[in-house]
């Protein structure tokens, strides 16, 4: 079956999704703020729900229209084959959000939605009453501007939600997100990779799996699963296909904090990612780190306002932690914040800064990269 899949990302994680995507093999449509549209068919379900590291969520694209009023959206979501997909007996619930649209109530779209799509679906089935006893096919509509688009779900819990971290300490960074900070820090097998302020150890995890070759979708499950359309034997062979390309890398990563608990952790949520012998867990002062003689990367996630208290307390750390890790040079350095004042604090003028969402916070990656002996 050929199919229009929809992949959602945090903003600013396009580049790297679209990417992604290409290497799997499938045509890019269109790309949006926060999305990615592409060509792909049955196996292209699971194989981008168990192989995308930058994607929150993989839909099937059933149609796209002008909707400008409730009856224009009511006309356009019944005109779409949601027989294709849905039985008589399935769930169909409905969610979804608009942004700058006319259509600006969320309650009155869904409700109008799911009315148009049983008036769809009881033309093909002759009944008016739907049981949704059976397969659940979570609807969301998207509405951007006029455009209103009509999608299914096949991720059931966010894609982001590996399955490792199964606690984690205040203000966590996505998953999503903390691999896209390891792949633009370009982790190497003979560079070490630190995490002063590791937290719950996601970022060094997520550079771990990258570098192990871990899908990171492997050890969880799918909504679209249960979608009787899609074989079971496509997962398996899909799953099959990732785990053949696993490799044992040399990668090496500290995860340190000088939180005890924080390192429990961290070493706890590693070994569930399948990557303790990458990891080394340990406690330390971020403000103390040596470079040990050797090649390293420091990427981190700060503690910032709600893991530190204070802003205050926050940017007295930022000053402490820029004279250490200056001293460090020529080691590379990735520092994700939402402070937009991070470099004045740091002491330094980044090489590159780029803007991120962790969610919908905005945050700001300071790279600092080149070869500098400047202390």
């Amino acid at each position: 079956m050929r199919l229009e899949l929809v992949a959602t990302c945090l903003f600013g994680l396009e580049r790297l999704l679209g990417e992604e995507i290409e290497a799997l093999g499938y045509e890019r449509i269109s790309t949006i703020d926060g999305r990615i549209t592409f060509l792909g068919d049955e196996e292209a379900v699971a194989l981008s729900n168990i192989f995308l590291r930058y994607a929150e969520r993989v839909f099937i694209k059933v149609g796209s229209f002008r909707a400008e009023s409730f009856s224009e959206l009511f006309d356009g979501t019944r005109a779409l084959r949601w027989s294709d997909f849905i039985g008589r007996d399935d769930a169909f619930p409905v969610k979804g959000h608009a942004i700058k649209s006319k259509l600006h109530s969320i309650p009155d779209c869904q409700s109008i939605v799911k009315k148009a799509v049983v008036s769809s679906l009881s033309d093909v089935y002759g009944i008016s009453q739907f049981p949704e006893t059976k397969t659940k096919y979570q609807i969301e509509f998207f509405i951007l501007g006029d455009e209103a688009t009509l999608m299914i779900d096949t991720s059931g819990v966010a894609l982001h939600k590996r399955g490792y971290r199964r606690d984690s300490l205040g203000a966590p960074i996505r998953e999503t997100l903390a691999a896209a900070i390891a792949a633009i820090s370009r982790p190497r097998e003979n560079v070490l990779l630190w995490d002063p302020m590791c937290g719950s150890g996601t970022i060094a995890i997520e550079a771990a799996m990258q570098m192990n070759k871990i899908a990171p979708g492997v050890s969880r499950r799918f909504a679209a699963e249960e979608f009787p359309f899609i074989k079971n034997k496509v997962w398996l062979d899909a799953r099959e296909e990732a785990r053949s390309l696993q490799i044992k890398s040399e990668f090496q990563a500290y995860a340190t904090d000088i939180d005890p608990s924080a390192v429990a952790l961290a070493e706890k949520n590693a070994t569930l990612a399948g990557v303790s012998d990458s990891i080394r867990c340990f406690a330390c002062d971020a403000r103390k780190i040596s470079n040990e003689g050797r090649r390293g990367t420091i990427v981190t996630n700060p503690p910032y306002g709600e893991r530190l208290g204070t802003v205050r307390e926050a940017e007295c750390l930022y000053r402490e932690i820029g004279e250490r890790f200056r001293s460090l040079s020529p080691w590379q350095v990735y520092v994700i914040t939402s402070h937009p004042g991070f470099e004045r604090f740091y002491g330094k003028r980044a090489d590159k800064v780029r803007k991120l969402y962790n969610g919908m916070l905005p945050c700001y990656l300071y790279q600092y990269f080149k070869n500098d002996s400047k202390k």
